[in-house]
């Protein structure tokens, strides 16, 4: 049936080109998955509203869609990406709803949403789910992923960095295109001492490692992730367990890379070996170096590396923050007062 809109739009202030009104209709075959599609009290269709400032309207199978014309298109895009992901069995939430609208003004949404035959491979399949990609950035940085021997990830907390390229490794480790999972971090601490907290190094380091074991319990059961970490599958340890190594038949991921030093992102670099992946994380901007004055290894990796064939960087922004919306503003707040 008809639905009036739950509150008034919150839309941004119409652009020149978004000012000619246009109209469009919708008509979904699969009427069992239309109350998911909607959300409960159509809370789907008003986030939809309320974020590109249109009218949507539900009669039975068919959706129509009134506003500017800009907007109205993308509206529909949006939907048409919500329906194809629960045809395939997936999932969404108001984070992947926001993540579509984000992308829906990029000209191959189409193709990545439908999986159209001619579209790029731009999602991630792992035991426990598949991932789509949320931000435009995002798009670029898993097609580097899956071509590229060498990535560096850079940009604030929030957009995906760490966890896409966990989710990547899952993926490849369960295909079996390398044999071990190899997860690194410097054991760095933001104004906290090693050495003040209990237990043998093991524990000590464990908590600074937590946001990749949290990713691959993520993205894999935990029986298997205890299963794999126990065989030497999967090895989660500090940077300064690297060196001497080569590492081969490995998808190799250093996290919080900016609190290394340039001598230490030169010795993990080097342990590169054959049929091996790298991906390298980090926020240039939230250096944790003891002492304040040393450069960063991953600010100086990147600018010797960049351009160097077998090597990408993706550069995120807080507008690539796929968390709650309020973690991207807090981002953008703290890098305007700092920048």
């Amino acid at each position: 049936m008809a639905r009036k809109p739950a509150r008034p739009h919150e839309a941004a202030p119409l652009r020149p080109e978004q000012s000619r009104r246009a109209r469009a209709e919708i008509e979904f075959e699969e009427a069992t998955i239309l109350g998911a599609l909607f959300g409960q009290f159509d809370a789907n269709l008003v986030q939809i509203e309320n974020r590109l400032g249109v009218y949507i309207s539900a009669r039975g199978n068919r959706v129509q869609i009134e506003g500017p014309e800009d907007s109205v298109a993308r509206a529909r895009e949006v939907l048409k990406g919500m329906h194809q992901r629960l045809l395939k069995g997936q999932d969404f939430d108001s984070g992947a709803i926001e993540a579509l609208i984000t992308m829906s003004a990029e000209p191959t949404l189409e193709g990545i949403v439908t999986g159209a035959p001619d579209a790029p491979s731009v999602m991630i399949r792992t035991r426990k789910k598949t991932i789509v990609p949320r931000s435009a950035t995002q798009i670029e940085y898993m097609r580097a992923l899956a071509s590229k021997d060498i990535i560096f990830a850079l940009g604030p907390a929030g957009t995906g960095k760490t966890y896409v390229a966990v989710a990547q490794a899952v993926s490849q480790l369960i295909t079996g295109s390398v044999q071990r999972l190899i997860l690194s971090r410097p054991a760095v601490e933001a104004g906290e001492r090693l050495g003040f907290l209990p237990g043998d190094m093991k524990e000590k380091v464990d908590p600074y490692l937590r946001p990749l074991y949290d990713a691959l319990y993520d993205c894999m059961p935990p029986e298997q992730v205890e299963r794999r970490i126990a065989s030497g599958e999967i090895e989660v340890a500090p940077i300064a367990f690297m060196r001497g190594r080569t590492l081969a038949d490995a998808f190799v991921i250093l996290d919080e890379a900016q609190n290394t030093t340039p001598a230490q992102m030169k010795m993990f670099l080097t342990r590169f070996g054959q049929n091996s992946r790298m991906v390298v994380c980090g926020d240039p901007r939230q250096v944790d170096i003891p002492g304040g004055d040393q450069m960063s290894g991953l600010k100086d990796a990147v600018d010797r590396l960049e351009g160097i064939e077998g090597v990408a960087v993706t550069r995120f922004t807080s507008a690539d923050v796929v968390r709650h919306p309020i973690v991207g503003r807090i981002v953008e707040a703290y890098e305007g007062k700092d920048g």
